[in-house]
């Protein structure tokens, strides 16, 4: 990933350093288990840990000889260890040091995603409950429906990224498996015990049943996990994309003292780090696709998802990794504008308590078909610019027949939407105050 958009504790997790420090202790470890059955002897494991070291210049330099990462590490890797070196490997075949390797970097990956997640958890719950009460126009289709308030909003942005913690756990458990079954997955050539001892020393569970490689759909869900998160974050930055745009202008992306916006027009105000997460929203979420291509190698196995699994593997954390800070970013210095939250509710002068009216009337007897029709006649006079709804409804008789100029007054209370407001907030967060 450029460097634009990489911070460096996910990045370290993927430098070649990173890599062949597991590789190394992959390969040390299976060599413990070896000397544990007899396979080789025990000065043997015990060489490999302590003279075992790796340059990852010269394994380049035997890669481009040997057209094999493997072996040049190996072969780099023997020249510290000497003699003993030719018990490494025992039994083993490429794809369990590659496979082992990759999960554990994505175990990795995704504690750093998850304590990303709970940065924005906690900054999503400030907000909500700073902005509990915060009445606000909601929108469907873009139009102006009934209303809500700004702490639901951040509640249900909570919800959803709650959510997708839950997911990120479940498609770390699913890829923290380690695969040290030797040739197309038989153990024929070692024993299942070293796959044992490996997983357990790697933080991984032993893949039940692996064919030389660990199954893909682990992966491939993963991925796709990684896609849906990157999907709430597009949804949240949309929707301060639009809280933004100058007609609404309900909330604003922090404009930083210096900040410029245009380089043609010095009074613009861009909503350009939420833009920015959209794109990046697109990129994590077509990693997944390949992903799940991944999933059907031939027979036992091939390397067609490995080049892919080189750019995804990567670019997708590294990539989400920095859109969530920045969102949490986004979110703790989100300004909000009451004062235009109040104009836009005004806005349509009453129109966003015609479903409370169309009840009223049905409650008094009027067909629901009748009273519809009725509420949006009146409705229709005000979308023209013909007054506002309260005083149409006043001065019709099919509506003044059922309901008094005090009961239509007292429909039209902003309070009435917010009574359940904490009963919302106490399933989302478990305490509504």
């Amino acid at each position: 990933m450029i460097p634009r958009y990489t911070r460096p504790q996910m990045a370290a997790i993927w430098e070649p350093e990173n890599k062949f420090r597991i590789w190394f202790e992959i390969e040390a470890h299976a060599c413990d288990a070896q000397a544990e059955l007899g396979v080789i002897p025990k000065e043997a494991a015990k060489a490999v840990w302590e003279r075992g070291q790796f340059e990852v210049a010269r394994i380049d330099a035997i890669e481009a000889e040997v057209k094999h990462d493997v072996i040049a590490f190996l072969t780099n890797l023997a020249e510290y260890v000497g003699d003993e070196a030719r018990f490494v490997h025992q039994g083993m075949t490429s794809s369990d040091v590659l496979d082992t390797c990759l999960n554990v970097q994505l175990v990795q990956a995704a504690d750093i995603l998850l304590a990303d997640i709970d940065a924005l958890l906690a900054a999503l719950e400030k907000r909500a409950f700073e902005h509990k009460m915060t009445v606000c126009m909601g929108r469907s289709h873009g139009i102006h429906a009934e209303p809500v308030t700004m702490g639901l909003k951040f509640a249900s942005f909570h919800a959803e990224f709650q959510r997708n913690r839950d997911r990120l756990l479940a498609a770390r458990k699913e890829v923290a498996t380690c695969a040290i079954s030797g040739a197309v997955g038989t153990f024929a050539n070692i024993d299942p015990h070293v796959e044992e001892h490996v997983a357990a020393k790697m933080g991984l569970e032993v893949e039940p049943i692996s064919t030389q490689v660990i199954p893909r759909d682990r992966h491939a869900m993963y991925f796709s996990v990684l896609g849906v998160i990157a999907s709430s974050i597009e949804r949240l930055a949309t929707e301060i994309r639009h809280l933004q745009r100058t007609e609404v202008r309900e909330a604003e992306e922090y404009f930083s003292k210096g900040q410029k916006g245009s380089s043609a027009m010095p009074h613009k105000r861009n909503p350009v780090l939420t833009e920015n997460l959209t794109g990046l929203a697109r990129m994590v979420r077509a990693y997944a696709l390949p992903a799940m291509e991944n999933v059907a190698l031939w027979h036992e196995r091939d390397i067609s998802h490995s080049s892919v699994e080189r750019y995804i593997g990567p670019d997708a954390t590294v990539t989400l990794d920095f859109a969530l800070a920045r969102l949490t970013n986004v979110v703790a210095n989100l300004v909000i504008y009451p004062e235009n939250i109040e104009k836009n509710l005004n806005q349509m002068g009453g129109l966003v308590f015609s479903q409370r009216v169309l009840l009223a009337l049905t409650q008094r007897g009027v067909s629901r078909e009748d009273s519809y029709r009725i509420v949006q006649r009146n409705a229709m006079e005000v979308w023209g610019g013909k007054g506002d709804l309260l005083s149409n409804l006043k001065q019709d008789a099919d509506v003044t027949a059922k309901l008094s100029d005090a009961e239509l007054e007292e429909i039209f209370d902003l309070g009435y939407h917010t009574k359940h407001v904490d009963t919302i907030f106490k399933r989302v967060f478990g305490r509504s105050a």
